[in-house]
């Protein structure tokens, strides 16, 4: 089949997801150089519903498709994702967190049934504090989790919503599927 096709394919079952009502996701340019085809999506949780306007939390989900099937990827195809909140300065200390992030997307995989391999990824806890100019700010603690994993069907919209629960759990919404323990919704400002 015609490479082309088969990308538009691919994007058009990412298109087919029906990511949580909590995010705003769009279509944004996709990295070049990476691969010869690709295809971008970001999405922040929706600050209209909730009380403030508050940096609740964010993300990208690259589809690269080579239908070469380069070298460490085990297919044609491979998801790069990113998702990122901020936490209460507790629990940003614990030192669990990162485990409980990246614990948070292969959960969330397996729960839609996406199918995968060759999983990997970083989950950071970012701890920051202001000083001179910025001291105002005072101090805070943010996670971020980057990860990529290759699929290995063509229906791409379980990986879309895995993504997108992982999303919401960072920022602090109980997951979709009953039973798993969530951080606190409640963000204080910077101190």
């Amino acid at each position: 089949m015609d490479p082309a096709a088969v990308f538009a394919a691919l994007v058009a079952s990412l298109d087919a997801a029906t990511p949580r009502a909590e995010l705003v996701v769009t279509t944004i340019p996709a990295p070049t150089g990476l691969a010869p085809y690709a295809h971008a999506l970001a999405a922040d949780v929706n600050p209209a519903r909730h009380a403030d306007d508050a940096d609740l939390g964010t993300g990208r989900l690259i589809l690269l498709y080579d239908p070469d099937s380069p070298e460490g990827w085990g297919g044609p195809m491979r998801i790069v994702c990113l998702a990122q909140a901020p936490l209460e300065n507790d629990i940003g200390l614990d030192p669990f967190v990162a485990d409980v992030a990246w614990a948070w997307l292969t959960d969330a995989l397996a729960d839609r049934g996406a199918r995968y391999t060759a999983a990997s990824g970083t989950a950071t806890r970012i701890l920051s504090t202001g000083y001179g100019e910025l001291a105002s700010q005072g101090s805070g603690a943010q996670i971020e989790l980057r990860a990529s994993w290759t699929p290995l069907d063509d229906d791409l919209a379980a990986h879309v919503e895995g993504w997108a629960e992982l999303l919401c759990m960072v920022a602090g919404y109980p997951p979709s599927p009953e039973g798993v323990v969530t951080l606190p919704r409640r963000r204080s400002p910077r101190a």
